[in-house]
């Protein structure tokens, strides 16, 4: 069954407040305790997400508790165990996101047990280590603490006609060919059905070298594939950036080869689409039918979201990998995705805010986009009112949108006047004037969505420049994103301004990945640019195998990766993945409770 109904406890604390003294007086359900609980697990209460509510479980709070406690909501309930079965509805119906629920005189009258509780799918994404599901089926005694039960997240699947990843490095290249002759003896005489058990980078429980090496193969072809490997010296690596795209990059079944066969993945693209309430499902068996979607993946109520949900998934399952990006950089609708891995927004809340803007876009009247082989200049003489510059996106790389019409007859002048343009996927005129009605609506949704500083760089196609704290909290910088022009070519230029980068590409197609190696820092290979998914639709073992192939590169570069998270790729696998690859709708995680 999915992990989204389920709640997580990911670190529970015993906490004695006030001085150290051989008799403590009983702990008080106080402003002191309360202040206690917010800095229980050592964090600055402001590094605390921005719906974050304390829990109270006491049979006799101080009547002078506020509901509100340093910026942060308090409940109060009148035992530990009801205060986390309030948690658990709250995190599910929306009130909350991360709940500290403090049980009061628990399991002494001068101690407080303080759990920390997530969704469980949003727990997995996030990375944190998940030591129980509260199990809520006893509701005989709601006083009574709930147990936790094991968290059993898939199982293990080690086919050997699957890709997998083999690292190797040694200290010099010496060392790396000692290595590496050790290791094709071993591949030439292993069973097939031990390959997907071998480590996954050798020698084991030594830190890597700088001369490194990697092959993605599968068992009959390891061997080879080792021996062709071209070592690589890894000096200091490139930091970072995770570039994310907006519409025009979706594809019917993009990144399904990952869904139900790595977990982060999984878990992300399940908390995504988990709140946007019953159209959710309808989205998932349109995403992974194999048949006829009933809603074509190039209308926006499939692109944005389906685009969201991928693009973030494949960001979390880069960051499990040990990866700390140092900035992210979206595109168009990828900009929200951005903001939601750089802490500027909840999940929950980016999600909603990308709901809104397809619900005030399908208002609209029908248009699209045009890709133009020009520059912005060249472009100008042909714009009418009602047909603008959509994005500017590398050099002789423009794009147009409008009404469907007029765009229709400005691309026959193009084409006329000998410029190559290609119709975009889109059946909305984003990023023109035609959307200005639906960025009005947009802004006030916005003024209740609670907005944040980025957490760490975020560098914005809209301004091309590093998004301003200013600018992060504007619900109009947000709302304008559907009538302004994308300039990415100005972001990235900005961000490659700032460091030689290693540019990951978290989503389908390839589309940014172009786009940067158009880049003379690219280009000159000061910088780099690496997609993570296949330029085009394909089979999930295709899916596999691109991402595989650019966690190689990350390790060639000389990130050290866990190499846990990473053999999860082909050491993992939901119950059902096989009826989901035939098209059933909805994944099924397993959520075992063992007594």
């Amino acid at each position: 069954m999915s992990i989204t109904p389920y709640s997580a406890v990911t670190r529970k604390l015993l906490v004695t407040p006030g001085p150290a003294s051989p008799d403590h007086p009983p702990a008080v359900a106080s402003a002191a305790g309360v202040s206690a609980v917010l800095r229980a697990f050592g964090r600055n209460p402001r590094q605390l997400p921005v719906r974050t509510v304390v829990y109270i479980g006491a049979n006799a709070p101080d009547p002078a508790l506020a509901p509100e406690h340093e910026g942060f909501a308090v409940r109060t309930a009148c035992a530990p165990g009801r205060a986390l079965r309030l948690a658990h509805q709250e995190l599910h119906d929306g009130t909350a996101d991360f709940a500290l629920v403090a049980g009061f005189g628990e399991p002494h009258p001068e101690t407080i047990t303080v759990y920390a509780v997530k969704r469980a799918a949003e727990a997995v994404a996030d990375g944190d280590t998940v030591i129980g599901t509260l199990d809520l089926s006893d509701t005989t005694d709601l006083d009574r603490t709930p147990p936790l039960r094991p968290f059993n997240h898939g199982h293990r699947a080690t086919d050997p006609t699957h890709h997998r990843l083999l690292l190797w490095s040694g200290k010099d290249p010496q060392d790396e060919e000692r290595v590496r002759n050790e290791l094709l003896p071993m591949l030439g005489n292993l069973h097939q059905e031990g390959f997907p058990a071998l480590p996954t980078a050798v020698p084991c429980g030594i830190e890597p070298g700088p001369v490194r090496g990697a092959a993605v193969t599968v068992a009959s072809l390891s061997a080879a594939a080792v021996h062709r490997a071209e070592p690589v010296t890894a000096r200091r690596p490139r930091p970072i950036a995770l570039l994310f795209p907006g519409q025009g990059s979706q594809h019917h079944a993009m990144a399904a080869g990952l869904y139900g066969r790595e977990p982060v993945f999984t878990a992300a693209v399940d908390a995504v689409l988990s709140h946007l309430g019953e159209e959710g499902p309808r989205i998932r068996a349109d995403w992974l039918t194999q048949g006829r979607p009933k809603i074509p993946v190039d209308d926006a109520r499939r692109a944005q979201p389906l685009l969201f949900a991928v693009d973030y998934a494949l960001g979390r399952m880069v960051i499990s990998w040990g990866v700390r990006p140092t900035a992210v950089l979206g595109h168009s609708a990828g900009e929200l995705v951005a903001a939601a891995i750089a802490g500027v927004v909840s999940l929950r809340d980016a999600v909603a805010m990308m709901r809104e803007r397809i619900r005030e876009a399908v208002k609209i009247p029908a248009g699209g986009m045009l890709a133009v082989a020009a520059t912005e200049d060249q472009l100008r003489p042909y714009l009418r009112a009602d047909v603008a510059i959509a994005a500017v996106n590398a050099n002789q790389q423009t794009m147009l949108a409008g009404p469907a019409r007029p765009l229709a007859e400005i691309a026959e002048r193009l084409r006329a006047d000998r410029f190559v343009v290609v119709t975009v996927a889109a059946t909305s005129p984003f990023h023109s004037p035609a959307m200005a009605p639906a960025s009005e609506a947009v802004e006030a949704a916005y003024r209740t969505i609670p907005l944040r500083e980025p957490q760490l760089p975020l560098y914005s196609g809209y301004t091309g420049e590093l998004l301003s704290p200013e600018e992060a909290v504007s619900p109009r910088f947000w709302a304008r994103q559907i009538t302004d022009t994308v300039y990415f070519k100005q972001g990235l230029e900005s961000l490659l301004a700032a460091d030689d980068m290693l540019l990951v590409e978290a989503g389908p197609r390839q589309t940014l990945t172009a786009f940067a190696r158009r880049h003379r820092a690219v280009r000159l290979g000061a910088s780099a640019a690496v997609p993570l998914l296949p330029a085009r639709g394909g089979t999930a073992e295709a899916d596999r195998q691109s991402v595989l192939g650019a966690a190689a590169r990350l390790w060639t570069e000389g990130h050290d990766l866990d190499l846990v998270a990473l053999s999860r790729l082909w050491t993992w696998r939901t119950d059902d993945h096989e009826r989901h690859s035939a098209g059933t709708p909805a994944a099924r995680l397993v959520c075992a409770a063992t007594t």
